[in-house]
């Protein structure tokens, strides 16, 4: 029998207090299919990172009740490896060395183009994955984040903004099984909402979409990604 293993999911920490900056990154993230939680301060940010996994943190440096740095290191202190971007408006080399010293693994600079924030956001997931293509590959399936893109057998496939984010999230582990709770952790952030058969509803179209078999039931553990052709 197989059984369910811990899973990274698309689920990002916006640390950030200016609410402007905030809630436009906060909106395109979402629009892109992130799971995006929004912490206003050092201490809502600790109590995020003590109570929910992310993949990736975006970190503002300053923050009104402490420096940015001080959570980078005590997540680094912890032996927490979470990717890191240091979102700043300080701009002088001494600081970027400083944070990228500091264990960030990217730093950008206020004011930012939200494209490029998602661009450096795909390129760490890559390192971190192991991986240097764009795109995902599973057989005749195709996904590509950086379009929001699904190809089956060559043809596209038009996928809503939560059918595309539990797709790839299966596909970038397509021999983990996932449990309905897993697969909600990654589709729904802080406050959202969550219908009791949501994640059964979007396997549903998915499957519908593309093909009955692309995602497979483990019966009372969760689903896995099913045949490649």
């Amino acid at each position: 029998m197989a059984f369910p293993i811990r899973v990274e999911i698309m689920r990002v920490l916006l640390i950030e207090d200016d609410v402007m900056i905030g809630e436009a990154v906060l909106k395109y993230l979402r629009q892109e299919a992130y799971v995006v939680d929004w912490a206003h301060d050092v201490t809502e940010a600790n109590l995020a990172l003590d109570c929910e996994d992310y993949e990736i943190i975006l970190l503002d440096l300053g923050l009104p009740d402490g420096s940015g740095i001080g959570v980078l290191t005590r997540l680094r202190k912890s032996g927490d490896k979470t990717a890191v971007i240091i979102l700043t408006a300080r701009d002088a080399v001494a600081e970027r060395i400083a944070g990228l010293d500091g264990g960030a693994d990217d730093y950008l600079v206020k004011p930012f183009d939200l494209d490029e924030l998602n661009a450096r956001m795909r390129a760490v997931q890559r390192r971190w994955q192991g991986r240097a293509e764009t795109f995902l590959l599973h057989g005749d399936l195709r996904l590509n984040p950086v379009n929001h893109e699904c190809q089956w057998k060559e043809q596209n496939v038009i996928l809503s903004a939560k059918e595309f984010s539990l797709l790839r999230t299966l596909m970038e582990q397509p021999n983990a099984v996932f449990s309905r709770t897993q697969l909600e952790e990654s589709l729904y952030g802080w406050g959202d909402e969550i219908e009791s058969n949501a994640v059964e509803v979007h396997i549903h179209n998915l499957r519908k979409k593309i093909a009955t078999h692309v995602i497979k039931t483990i019966r009372g553990v969760g689903y896995v990604l099913g045949s490649a052709t």
